[in-house]
């Protein structure tokens, strides 16, 4: 007995699936950003 799923639209499923992975890429890039940044700053101090 599977539960079942309403029927979903392809384009939707890609849409979502390609905004998701915007959302990670630009996580990781304020991540890296973020990581340089203060490295930088470390550096500069010393």
């Amino acid at each position: 007995m599977y539960l079942q799923l309403p029927a979903v639209d392809p384009v939707l499923v890609v849409m979502i699936a390609v905004l998701l992975g915007i959302v990670f890429a630009f996580f990781l890039l304020v991540r890296r950003v973020v990581l340089s940044f203060t490295e930088g700053m470390r550096k500069g101090r010393r």
